[in-house]
C-alpha cells in the first residue's frame, strides 16, 4: 500500500461526498480508490467511514485521522512547491474562482492580458455563484463580493459594488419620477429573479429591511435582459452597478431613488493564509488587482 495514495483517496472521497466524486476528482477508478480506503482502514485497523446507500459518514476515528491526512497532504503539496520553484518565479497552475456574470464581464478579459504577461502560468478559472472552501476545493485565489464570513482568509479589496435602481429617459417622461419605496406602486418593472423575488423588492434602512410589492411586467434571470429591457422602456430594473454602468454611460438608463439604496458590498479577492506566498498568486494579485479595481469604479 502506498500511504500517501491511501490517505489522498480517503481525503478525496471525504472532501466530494462519495467514492465515485472522488475517483472522478483524482481521475483514477472508483475500484481503486475503494480499495485504497479499505487498505488504509486495514492498516490502521480501525473504521474510518460507515457507509450506507445514500450517504458516507466519517466515524470518531475518521474524524480525528481526517485532520492529521489534510495536514500531511497540505505539507507535502508545500514541499512541492518549494521543489519547483513556486516561490522563486511565477510558474505554475493557478486555480481562481468568481461569480459566473462578473468573471465573465470583468475577470475574464484581465486573465487574458495576464497569461500573455506570464507564459509559465496556466490558470483554471472556476466561474460559480457559491461560496466554497478554497483549502478543501483546492482553490488558490477566489472573488467575493459581499462581508466576508470566514476570518482565517486574508483579502485584497479591489473596489465596491451597489444595488440600483433605473429606467430609461423615456420611461420615466411617461411616469412621476420614484423618490421613495413607496413611489414603485405606481410603475412597472423589470425583475432580475437571482437577485430579488419577482413581487418584491427589499430596501434596507438603518433601522429595518422594508419589503415593498412591484409589479413586474418582465421577470428574467439574467441581467444583460434586464438592463436591455429596461433601456427599451419596459420599466424600471434593480441591478448591480457594474451590469449597468455601460447603459448608464451611454445615456439609455437613468439612476432614481439614490437615496435608498443599500450599502456598499466589497469586492475582494480571498486567498488562503500559507506560510509562504507562492509567486503564482503574488503576481496574479499584483497584475489583476489595479486592473480590475480600475475596471469596476463606477459612481455616477
Amino acid at each position: 500500500m502506498d500511504r500517501f495514495e491511501a490517505m489522498a483517496a480517503f481525503v478525496a472521497v471525504v472532501e466530494n461526498g462519495s467514492f465515485s466524486a472522488a475517483a472522478k476528482h483524482l481521475q483514477d477508478p472508483l475500484a481503486t480508490v475503494s480499495r485504497r480506503v479499505a487498505e488504509l482502514e486495514r492498516h490502521l485497523r480501525v473504521q474510518l467511514l460507515t457507509r450506507s446507500t445514500r450517504k458516507l459518514a466519517l466515524t470518531d476515528a475518521g474524524i480525528q485521522y481526517l485532520r492529521t491526512c489534510q495536514r500531511v497532504l497540505e505539507d507535502i503539496e508545500e514541499a512541492e512547491r518549494l521543489a519547483s520553484g513556486e516561490y522563486t518565479a511565477p510558474k505554475g497552475n493557478l486555480v481562481v474562482s468568481a461569480p459566473v456574470v462578473f468573471g465573465k464581464l470583468h475577470l475574464m478579459p484581465i486573465l487574458l492580458e495576464f497569461l500573455s504577461a506570464y507564459p509559465d502560468i496556466d490558470v483554471e478559472l472556476r466561474l460559480i455563484d457559491v461560496a466554497v472552501d478554497l483549502i478543501e476545493q483546492h482553490i488558490d485565489v477566489a472573488l467575493r463580493i459581499g462581508t466576508l464570513e470566514d476570518s482565517s482568509l486574508l483579502a485584497l479589496r479591489v473596489g465596491n459594488i451597489r444595488h440600483v435602481v433605473c429606467a430609461s429617459p423615456g420611461y420615466l417622461a411617461t411616469r412621476a419620477l420614484p423618490l421613495q419605496p413607496s413611489d414603485l406602486a405606481s410603475h412597472d418593472c423589470v425583475t432580475l429573479t437571482p437577485l430579488h423575488a419577482p413581487t418584491v423588492w427589499e430596501f434596507t434602512t438603518e433601522d429595518n429591511v422594508k419589503r415593498v410589492p412591484v409589479h413586474s411586467r418582465l421577470a428574467v434571470s439574467n441581467a444583460e435582459a434586464a438592463v436591455a429591457a429596461a433601456a427599451d422602456g419596459l420599466g424600471l430594473t434593480r441591478v448591480l452597478c457594474y451590469q449597468a454602468a455601460g447603459a448608464i454611460r451611454d445615456r439609455a438608463l437613468v439612476l432614481v431613488m439614490r437615496d435608498h439604496e443599500p450599502p456598499i458590498m466589497p469586492v475582494q479577492f480571498v486567498y488562503s493564509a500559507n506560510r509562504q506566498m507562492p509567486k503564482k498568486l503574488r503576481a496574479f494579485l499584483d497584475f489583476v488587482g489595479p486592473r480590475l479595481k480600475a475596471r469596476i469604479i463606477f459612481d455616477p
